[in-house]
Formats: C-alpha cells, sequence, structure tokens
C-alpha cells in the first residue's frame, strides 16, 4: 500500500483538522503513547473517532472518541500519515518529548447476509 508522511507546519495545525473533519467520522482510533520514562502504553484500541481539533489559543491538540478525549498540550510538532484512502495516521510530539502515535482505521463492512 502506498503510504506518505509529512510535517505539519504550525500554521496548518488548526485548519488542517478542521478540514478533515467529515473524513475523520466513522473512523476508528488506537491511541499509543511512547518514551524514556513511560515505555510503551497503549491508551486506547480501535476505539469509534468523534473527532481530532487543534486549538491555537490553548494550544491544545484534541482526539475526541466515544467515551474518551484524549488531549495533548502544547504539541511540539505533529507528523501526518497518508494513504491512497486519506488520513491514516498522526505522530505527534508533545511538550515532554514523548510520541503519540495515533492509528486510524476504517471498520470492517460487513457483507448483507444472502437470504
Amino acid at each position: 500500500m502506498n503510504m506518505t508522511s509529512r510535517i505539519l507546519a504550525r500554521s496548518e495545525w488548526h485548519f488542517f483538522f478542521d478540514r478533515m473533519a467529515k473524513a475523520l467520522r466513522g473512523k476508528r482510533a488506537q491511541v499509543e503513547i511512547t518514551g524514556l520514562r513511560l515505555g510503551d502504553q497503549i491508551q486506547a484500541k480501535s476505539v469509534p473517532l468523534v473527532g481530532i481539533t487543534f486549538d491555537p489559543k490553548g494550544e491544545l491538540l484534541e482526539i475526541a472518541m466515544e467515551g474518551l478525549d484524549h488531549l495533548i498540550h502544547k504539541p511540539a510538532s505533529i507528523a501526518i500519515l497518508e494513504g491512497v484512502d486519506g488520513l491514516r495516521g498522526l505522530e505527534i510530539v508533545d511538550s515532554d518529548q514523548h510520541r503519540q502515535i495515533i492509528t486510524l482505521t476504517s471498520p470492517l463492512r460487513l457483507s448483507a447476509p444472502d437470504d
């Protein structure tokens, strides 16, 4: 599968996530946090995604999922991974230099049962 990744300029963050709102509906998210002091931690696994927003005034990136809000204060950098079917993931480095990896998947579409 053909994938490309790129670092988003800080000035793009707010508008990028606003533009992506519709495309992210119905996706599922896995949130993994990695860091020297933390090791690897999975915070959410295949949770329905509500949306991702960046508030430039509060310097807050919010990954809203069903029953869970994952907040990243003062992100240092945001990289995106795109595939042929759109946004596949994000890698955010937070102010503590922890990497937060958000993997996005589409739920499997089940075919209609044969009658």
